[in-house]
């Protein structure tokens, strides 16, 4: 009932007596030794005990021979659950005075001093301990578990479960995460710790593509270390893998040798501190809040509490964060490929003047106040409702092919800006001229019909609007009408005053915005993206 760093009291319930232990050293976790240990002193008693808890693979090297660890351990898994081993050992006075002393010894080496204080425990410790017992914990799915894995896989994502579990236990926790389909054949590989005849046992899955893998660590080490790249090629065209008994370096490893034989974003979830290294391995790191604490999350690009959220992260989330980063990247290199093409017109016209067409603050304000909040306001933009991608898992799979920002959608824009720069620098010319005279006149009527074509460009774009993109299209227009008048450096006013300017504008306008909707609406008819089916479906 009661533990500091030098002592622990307990108290006996049954009897009430207190028990007082001294502590006299701490051994504590790591991946590596996968195991933990303690030696304590027992007051009562006057005896010195080392005790020791860890992985039944390891601990059935250390505890005493025993005829039932391996077949309970085995049940366990077998079960779904998380084994672990107990054993003690009663240290004489003379053994931890000799222990105490080399070990300090060893810990103040310069050269190697992790693995001669490694040396030092297995020599005096770690054998011949006392079997106490086993124990078995049950890994309970966290809520909605199963039907997030379907939704992942119906998305088109390939999911790879590395653990450091038992076979058994992998397997189980598999087939109740629904990792493993009903009827699904599930090939075994284990315990192969040399490269002759590794491959033979890879040869069923090159025919047999829709069965699952389960492989332990060892196997595991093996492949990446002499037939990698074999194994990769076979095991990515599955459809699951499961990796059982993985050091955190070799989920690292996977990770790393996916991305680079796949070229693929691969997106990592965990939520242990033996997940670490594995998460910052990855394009996204993603870390479950949980009882194993905060270290995966901390080391995460994204924390969240529930592994269900994860497809409200992807599915949604994600979804809109990649369409609406390619809309606004798209546009923003339009906006601004658009007015250098209407300079370059200008230029070719007056034999290369050394003359800017739009001055002062026409520049300043196209590429702020002008054109700036409508065309940001498109990454509020969603093109399907949140409970689509949930029923339309698929929808996501589009994000695969790279359509919405790809060579061709660039060369798209180029041009769709080499166009439109081309009929409002041309047409504003042909209603006007290039002559000093009549230069103000000019950029009155090429500037405003920039401007009004970007806002409607915009509005082109935007599939569900909403009051902040209504609002900043609005004002926008507002503000550069009441702007106009302090203008009068770079515009004629009198002219834009006259019933000529506006149809000129309207023309300009008309021919630069309707060829380009005209194009859209007809593709988009013969060729309707699947969004545009599913909004249909479901409106039906």
């Amino acid at each position: 009932f009661k533990r500091d760093r030098h002592s622990i009291s307990l108290l006996h319930e049954n009897s009430g007596i207190n028990l007082h232990y001294d502590i006299l050293q701490v051994f504590p976790f790591n991946s590596d030794t996968k195991r933990m240990g303690i030696i304590i002193y027992d007051k009562q008693r006057d005896e010195n005990w080392f005790l020791q808890k860890g992985a039944d693979t390891v601990m059935a090297k250390i505890v005493e021979r025993n005829d039932w660890l391996e077949e309970e351990t085995a049940n366990m898994a077998r079960e779904g659950l998380r084994t672990l081993v107990i054993g003690r050992k009663k240290l004489s006075k003379k053994v931890l005075e000799q222990f105490q002393k080399e070990y300090n010894e060893a810990s103040l080496a310069m050269l190697n001093r992790d693995q001669q204080m490694s040396n030092v425990i297995g020599k005096y410790l770690e054998h011949d301990l006392e079997l106490q017992g086993l124990t078995g914990v049950e890994d309970k799915l966290q809520k909605d578990v199963k039907s997030s894995i379907e939704l992942l896989r119906n998305a088109g994502i390939k999911i790879w479960m590395l653990t450091g579990d038992k076979v058994e236990t992998a397997r189980c926790v598999s087939i109740s995460a629904k990792l493993i389909a009903r009827g699904q054949y599930v090939h075994t590989i284990t315990k192969v710790n040399k490269p002759e005849g590794a491959l033979n046992q890879l040869e069923y899955l090159k025919a047999n593509t829709n069965a699952c893998l389960l492989i332990d660590g060892e196997s595991l080490g093996t492949y990446l270390t002499y037939h990698k790249e074999a194994f990769f090629n076979i095991a990515l065209k599955l459809p699951t893998v499961i990796a059982c008994r993985c050091t955190p370096q070799q989920k690292a490893d996977i990770a790393l040798n996916i991305r680079e034989t796949t070229g693929r974003r691969v997106c990592c979830i965990g939520d242990g501190g033996n997940d670490v290294s594995m998460i910052q391995s990855a394009d996204v790191g993603v870390g479950i809040v949980g009882k194993e604490g905060k270290q995966a999350s901390l080391a995460a690009d994204f924390s969240i509490t529930q592994f269900c959220y994860l497809t409200e992260l992807l599915l949604w989330h994600g979804r809109n964060s990649y369409k609406r980063s390619a809309k606004l990247a798209q546009f923003v290199m339009h906006r601004g490929l658009v007015i250098a093409i209407c300079q370059a017109v200008f230029s070719v016209c007056s034999q290369f003047e050394p003359i800017a067409l739009y001055q002062g603050w026409l520049m300043v304000g196209y590429a702020t106040c002008y054109t700036m909040a409508p065309v940001f306001s498109l990454t509020l933009d969603r093109d399907i409702d949140e409970s689509l991608t949930k029923t339309y898992p698929e929808l996501y799979k589009d994000l695969t092919e790279g359509k919405s920002l790809s060579y061709k959608t660039f060369f798209v824009w180029c041009a769709l800006s080499l166009y439109q720069g081309c009929i409002i620098q041309g047409l504003s010319q042909t209603f006007t001229s290039i002559l000093p005279d009549d230069f103000t006149r000019m950029v009155a009527i090429s500037f405003t019909a920039l401007i009004f074509n970007e806002l409607i460009m915009v509005a082109l774009e935007i599939y569900t609007w909403n009051k902040i993109m209504f609002i900043t299209e609005i004002l926008t227009f507002l503000f550069y009408v009441v702007s106009v008048p302090f203008l009068g450096e770079y515009f004629d006013l009198k002219y834009m005053m006259k019933p000529k300017f506006y149809g000129a504008i309207f023309l300009i306008v008309l021919l630069s915005v309707f060829p380009v909707w005209a194009a859209k609406t007809i593709y988009r008819a013969l060729h309707p993206p699947s969004y545009a089916k599913v909004q249909e479906f479901s409106m039906a």
